[in-house]
């Protein structure tokens, strides 16, 4: 196993979610209000599969994984949308590329220390966003 990523990690940064969430096509108003809410992430790894929790006191949003098994995600609650999803390890990073109707979706994950490094992709957008692990 390349990295342990169990835990609950608490969001600390989030650069150019707006810019993000605008390549998704996601509205004014819901992004006015995911502006401003702080993310919680509950990860649970057993070797190669992951069950992935994101809260928020907006929405939340499940996926399950296994790494290396493409998968039909429906991104039901973020912008709705249905994709063909496959995480792989790069090193001890996991990098998920997402097929559908937009260019260059997906999303790059590692962890440093006590931290957690999300960095989020679309259409070359790229959203930055750090979690810390909870105690």
């Amino acid at each position: 196993m390349p990295a342990d990523y169990n835990g609950t990690w608490v969001m600390e940064k989030n650069d150019n979610f707006d810019g993000y969430m605008k390549a998704l096509d996601i509205d004014i108003a819901t992004r006015t209000i995911a502006a401003h809410l702080s993310q919680t992430k509950e990860l649970v790894q057993n070797g190669n599969d992951f069950k992935t929790k994101t809260l928020s006191t907006f929405r939340n949003y499940e996926v399950d994984f296994t790494v290396g098994v493409e998968f039909e995600e429906k991104t039901k609650g973020l912008d709705n949308r249905v994709v063909k999803t496959l995480v792989s390890w790069d090193g001890d990073k996991l990098v998920c590329v997402q097929k559908g109707d937009k260019k260059d979706r997906g999303w790059k994950q590692w962890i440093e220390g006590d931290k957690l490094y999300l960095d989020l992709t679309c259409e070359g957008t790229v959203c930055q966003q750090v979690f810390k692990k909870k105690n």
